[in-house]
């Protein structure tokens, strides 16, 4: 259920914004802004925060980069589904599971991005994308970018002039815009930090006590 209410709202909402509004760009007001929250339109091509392959590895080309992403991803969302798989077959703690199945629900919304959108869409600089377009999508399979649209930009200060380096700039927090598949990985990761001792000591407890039979 989690996995399956998780992609379904975060695909539902990628193709709202997609099929009905162009990329927000610089000077354009956002789709929705009550001030602590932000609605708007980009695309990302890498990783979390925008950082892409070709950023940390500059010798890589950018295509190669974003292609590399994709089957990395590919094979994370195996390896997941596996652990989820084993971990339900053990009957691993309930909090386990739920984290499991968070992170594996966002990671598959944005493969669906990566693998599926450019192929499925037109682009989105020019005005609004069109679902299966007659001229084809805007990139190969494998080479979609990720929806992002959501935006909390709590609080925004600027550095006094006097810290070195930072004096004068603007600081915003939360700046990162993200998607709904964003939010239950981090749901995920979040529980599994915040209880990873209830879970991972009922793991050690059955574990113990598969070795004793």
């Amino acid at each position: 259920m989690i996995i399956v209410s998780v992609l379904l709202t975060d695909q539902f909402s990628k193709f709202y914004i997609k099929l009905n509004y162009p990329l927000s760009g610089y000077g354009v007001p956002p789709i929705v802004d009550w001030g602590f929250f932000k609605l708007l339109f980009v695309e990302n091509k890498g990783m979390a925060m925008g950082t892409k392959f070709n950023d940390i590895l500059p010798f890589v080309q950018e295509d190669t980069a974003k292609l590399f992403l994709t089957l990395f991803r590919l094979v994370a969302i195996f390896g997941l589904g596996y652990w989820l798989w084993d971990s339900i077959k053990k009957q691993s703690p309930t909090l386990l599971n739920w984290a499991l199945a968070f992170i594996f629900a966002g990671a598959l919304g944005n493969i669906i991005d990566s693998v599926f959108y450019g192929v499925i869409f037109s682009d989105s600089y020019n005005g609004v994308a069109k679902l299966f377009p007659e001229e084809g999508g805007y990139a190969p399979l494998f080479y979609g970018h990720v929806v992002d649209m959501l935006q909390f930009p709590l609080v925004e200060w600027t550095w006094p002039q006097w810290i070195p380096i930072l004096g004068g700039d603007t600081f915003l927090f939360f700046q990162y815009i993200f998607n709904v598949a964003d939010t239950a990985i981090s749901t995920g990761v979040g529980i599994l930090i915040v209880f990873n001792k209830k879970i991972f000591k009922k793991e050690e407890v059955k574990t113990s006590e598969s070795d004793q039979d």
